[in-house]
């Protein structure tokens, strides 16, 4: 559009026109474009809501996994205090069994004694932390699970939506079927992923 009134109309203008003086009467193409575009706008806000839950389902994920790792390490740190007990305890063993006195013998025994009970202690504190460490892995697997649910039905809106596009441009039918069919399909790979299938 230029000054003075005048006004030019490019092609799409024309179409656009055309399309929206059908569509308010409910004729022909302009229906499948009113279809079309709202299709398009649910699919793509719940596109967005899956979009969203896959994000914060790889975040979950990675903090799980982290948690694992510190509970491994944790365990591993138990498992070298464990180790260092076992020593003394064998020093101990091999100081009493060399020492001629009895009285020497018995202060080695209450050491030997002393150390297995604190090796006790820290093995069952280690195994603990072992299993703790398995479960954050597993509830980080499930994560990684439902988050790939969730890529998978925003993938498939993401193509519902560009077949919508395919559809409006070449207003062929089978293309709006493909359409409906695939954002199905979306939505139902996003309740499989709520429900945590």
């Amino acid at each position: 559009m230029s000054g003075a009134g005048f006004h030019v109309h490019g092609p799409h203008d024309h179409e656009l026109e055309h399309a929206t003086q059908h569509a308010a009467h409910g004729e022909g193409a302009g229906g499948m474009i009113n279809q079309i575009a709202m299709f398009t706008a649910v699919i793509a806000t719940i596109g967005a809501i899956f979009a969203y839950m896959g994000g914060a389902t790889q975040a979950n994920a990675g903090l799980y996994k982290n948690n694992a790792a510190i509970k491994k390490t944790a365990a591993s740190n138990q498992w070298n205090y464990f180790q260092s007990k076992s020593t003394k305890q064998s020093l101990a063993e091999v100081s009493r069994d060399l020492t001629p006195q009895q009285a020497d013998k018995d202060k080695y025994q209450a050491k030997i004694d002393r150390y297995e009970k604190e090796k006790k202690e820290i093995e069952t504190e280690a195994r603990k932390l072992e299993a703790e460490s398995d479960d954050w892995d597993k509830q980080s697997d499930a994560q990684m699970h439902v988050h790939h649910r969730w890529a998978q039905a925003t993938t498939a809106l993401q193509v519902a939506i560009a077949l919508a596009a395919i559809a409006l441009l070449t207003r062929k039918k089978w293309l709006e079927w493909g359409m409906f069919g695939m954002g199905a399909i979306g939505v139902a790979i996003g309740i499989a992923a709520a429900l945590h299938i």
